[in-house]
């Protein structure tokens, strides 16, 4: 059983399918689900209130970069839809701060517009601020570790802390956070210091990178890179060497456009595409010796899948 405080009861659902709140359009039902919109106050009530019952919690920002379950997931699932992004002139060159919630693309075109350089890698990358923290996403040789400050997370027993860049430890689509398994912890407030720049050369850029992704990643519903790139190579190259380019599970195929987005083209469920997953890492390991290592996190009752 879970009790929310009084404003926020009547706004949680009741076993509420996942598949409409994620990029790949997978997964089952929530237990509950809430949706936060308000203020960061909103989710650090709903959050904190679950975890004081016991209750396992997930935050999803825009659903990228996950894999569902098709049971779904036994607890409270909270999308992270307080979205802030404020600019001002604080200390140390900080200048620009993100709540969790924020979109990675929606904060990119706002600094771009203000002439400030830094984040022009996020122009159309999927996803929000609190889960770009917690992985350090990244793209066109840059990454959030590149102009982040410090970062608020709420922490389950210790409550909010300030994490500076250094004490989250990024490493490549990592960080301390990632580390946890208990998920026990939530991404607040992001702060950056991003130099300035002209505006006109910063868009350039950006609509550069735009105009790279289209050409090169395919459209429509999927996870996102399915594989962490090993060091010295990449992933889509790999799957592509070893032949499974077009490769198809029931209703998720291997991009023929690039190998290492698995797109859900039609009617694909969760289990189809754990099963693609495992035979891409099986034929890669066995034609090359080297083991993909997921970029995309399993979430949900996957034992019951």
């Amino acid at each position: 059983m879970l009790t929310l405080p009084p404003p926020y009861v009547s706004r949680i659902l009741h076993n509420e399918v996942l598949a409409r709140y994620t990029a790949a359009r997978l997964g089952g039902p929530a237990d509950w689900l809430y949706v936060a919109r308000e203020s960061t106050d909103e989710l650090v009530a709903v959050v904190s209130a679950a975890w004081a019952q016991g209750v396992p919690v997930r935050v999803l920002g825009g659903g990228a970069n996950v894999l569902v379950a098709d049971s779904g997931f036994r607890g409270l699932i909270v999308i992270n839809d307080v979205a802030e992004i404020t600019f001002g002139d604080w200390h140390d060159g900080r200048n620009v701060s993100a709540t969790g919630g924020a979109g990675l693309t929606v904060l990119a075109r706002k600094c771009a517009a203000r002439g400030l350089s830094g984040l022009e890698w996020a122009a159309s990358v999927p996803g929000t601020v609190g889960g770009a923290v917690v992985n350090n996403a990244g793209a066109h040789g840059s990454d959030m570790a590149a102009n982040l400050c410090e970062a608020v997370v709420l922490d389950a027993d210790a409550g909010a802390q300030i994490l500076t860049r250094e004490e989250l430890v990024f490493g490549y689509r990592s960080s301390v956070l990632k580390a946890r398994h208990d998920r026990r912890f939530l991404v607040l407030l992001a702060m950056f210091a991003l130099p300035p720049g002209d505006p006109a050369a910063i868009q350039a850029k950006m609509d550069a990178f735009v105009a790279y992704r289209k050409r090169t990643q395919p459209p429509g519903a999927s996870l996102g890179s399915i594989f962490k790139n090993p060091p010295g190579d990449y992933a889509g190259r790999l799957i592509e060497a070893a032949g499974l380019k077009g490769t198809r599970i029931g209703g998720v195929q291997i991009s023929p456009v690039h190998a290492n987005f698995f797109v859900n083209a039609v009617g694909a469920t969760a289990s189809d595409y754990a099963a693609l997953i495992r035979h891409a890492q099986q034929t890669v390991y066995e034609k090359t010796g080297v083991e993909l290592e997921l970029e995309v996190e399993l979430v949900g009752d996957w034992n019951e899948a």
